[in-house]
């Protein structure tokens, strides 16, 4: 495992991919990365300027019109090329974004990697499926739709699962004939960077995809005001997505946004309980609960309420916290520094409110080549106040609150007494119940008896300040295209 580490001992330099090459960034500024698990800078990723974006933007605007001419089958095909190189590096790629992230190896190369190349195959399938309406009216008329591609759109992604949501938001943009500019987080970019040098491998034409790295509040500004660029897909914070919104409204550009959470999970006391309590544990800690989708508000119907305590803290207690290399480990690093104090204050504010932690709370202590890094135990929180700050707003680690409820009426109230509307899970063998939630709750993504259950052609996306608009399928074609009809009288 040392060894593994040694290969990350000297500082790794990322380049931006602009016009089909790697460049460094004009200014010669960079941004340290580091590695969450030891704490220590690894790495190191432009800061880019307004200079290198204007580069990217002419690289794309030259590569557009071949590309969006192009068939949906040649582009398939390059997509699909991408993929199959993915595919024969993939454990590089976990390895790297597990370097990089912070999360245990084997969820980087059973989700993060295989995602990434189920996003790539699935939206190279879904181009050649792809087919527009019609619609004929008496007489000799009939209407078609056309969808065109918007020209540059703009995928901006976040640090929790690096190359699954950067493939996520560029495969169905490039599909539909654009160009992309991407700007991953920069806390943690090197599986874009990998990324970047599969593309050239593939022989994805000069300007078609162009990544650039650097601080959301710098070039991230830039890419959002740019006039060239038509539509912006973000994934991230609820107050960044509301600052981009109100920009690019502002200049009329397409805006998709997927956004925070404070996710519950309902537990019926007529629940499959072996399969809910197992999924729970990983529904509220998974990837250290830094997942949107996660359960931060668990409430469970008062009749079972003492069990599932007892036994979810139990199961909890059994985790496996260090390193992340480690095959035994479910438990890896906070992704930086700053999350990592963000997340402790929040357990401190949580303590004022006169909670109690009834497992975890605090940070945790690794032996060995992981001492420095940064670490946070499973927390579970008992009488939250429900009028709290922290009942309220998204912690984004690995904690979560116990409720009790009575009823069906009682539980959909709680549930919907937050600002956000992500994802729900339902846990009942009552499929009355099921349905009658579902519908009643306010979020845009409801699993029951499941979660993280993930269809690509689904739509996806939150209510409320959970974001805007859907992604996923026809919802993520369709945002990436330019919608024409054309009405015809062939009289």
């Amino acid at each position: 495992m040392e060894d593994v580490y040694r290969l990350y001992k000297s500082m790794k330099i990322i380049h931006n991919y602009i016009n089909g090459k790697l460049s460094k960034p004009k200014n010669s500024n960079y941004i340290r990365v580091f590695n969450p698990s030891t704490g220590k800078a690894y790495a190191k990723c432009p800061d880019s300027s307004f200079t290198d974006l204007n580069n990217a933007i002419a690289s794309a605007n030259n590569a557009f019109i071949l590309w969006s001419k192009k068939s949906n089958e040649d582009r398939s095909e390059i997509l699909l090329k991408i993929a199959h190189e993915l595919h024969k590096n993939r454990e590089k790629f976990a390895l790297a974004e597990t370097i990089d992230n912070g999360k245990p190896l084997n969820d980087s190369r059973n989700i993060d990697i295989e995602r990434s190349i189920n996003n790539l195959k699935f939206f190279a399938s879904a181009i050649i499926n792809n087919s527009s309406e019609s619609h004929s009216l008496p007489g000799n008329v009939i209407n078609y739709t056309l969808r065109d591609p918007l020209g540059i759109v703009a995928c901006i992604t976040p640090w929790n699962y690096p190359l699954h949501l950067l493939t996520w938001k560029i495969s169905p943009a490039l599909m539909m004939g654009n160009c992309v500019i991407a700007k991953p987080s920069e806390v943690t970019p090197m599986t874009a960077y990998l990324f970047s040098k599969l593309c050239i491998k593939a022989g994805l034409p000069k300007g078609v995809l162009n990544i650039i790295y650097g601080a959301g509040n710098n070039i991230g500004d830039e890419i959002v005001k740019h006039p060239k660029i038509k539509a912006i897909s973000f994934t991230g914070g609820t107050k960044t997505g509301k600052t981009i919104s109100k920009t690019a409204s502002s200049l009329l550009k397409k805006v998709s946004l997927e956004l925070g959470g404070k996710n519950p999970i309902i537990i019926f006391d007529d629940c499959n309980y072996d399969e809910m309590l197992n999924t729970t544990v990983r529904s509220s800690f998974g990837n250290q609960g830094q997942i949107c989708l996660c359960g931060e508000r668990i409430f469970i119907q008062e009749s079972i309420y003492n069990k599932f305590k007892k036994d979810f803290v139990k199961e909890t207690k059994k985790l496996k916290i260090g390193n992340p290399l480690k095959s035994d480990t479910n438990q890896g690093a906070i992704v930086s520094k700053e999350h990592y104090t963000k997340v402790l204050a929040y357990f401190d504010r949580a303590r004022e409110s006169g909670a109690k932690f009834i497992t975890g709370g605090k940070s945790k202590s690794v032996k060995g080549t992981c001492s420095k890094g940064w670490f946070i135990e499973p927390s579970i929180i008992e009488n939250l106040d429900r009028n709290s700050d922290c009942y309220k707003e998204e912690a984004f680690g690995p904690v979560t609150s116990l409720h009790k409820f009575k009823n069906k009426e009682e539980v959909i109230a709680m549930a919907n007494e937050t600002k956000y509307g992500l994802s729900a899970s339902i846990w009942t063998s009552d499929l009355s119940t099921a349905h009658q939630i579902a519908k009643d709750i306010e979020f845009g993504i409801v699993w029951v008896n499941a979660w993280n259950l993930r269809d690509l052609r689904t739509p996806f996306g939150g209510m409320k300040d959970s974001g805007l608009g859907r992604e996923g399928g026809n919802e993520s074609m369709r945002f990436f295209s330019e919608t024409k009809n054309v009405c015809i009288n062939y009289d």
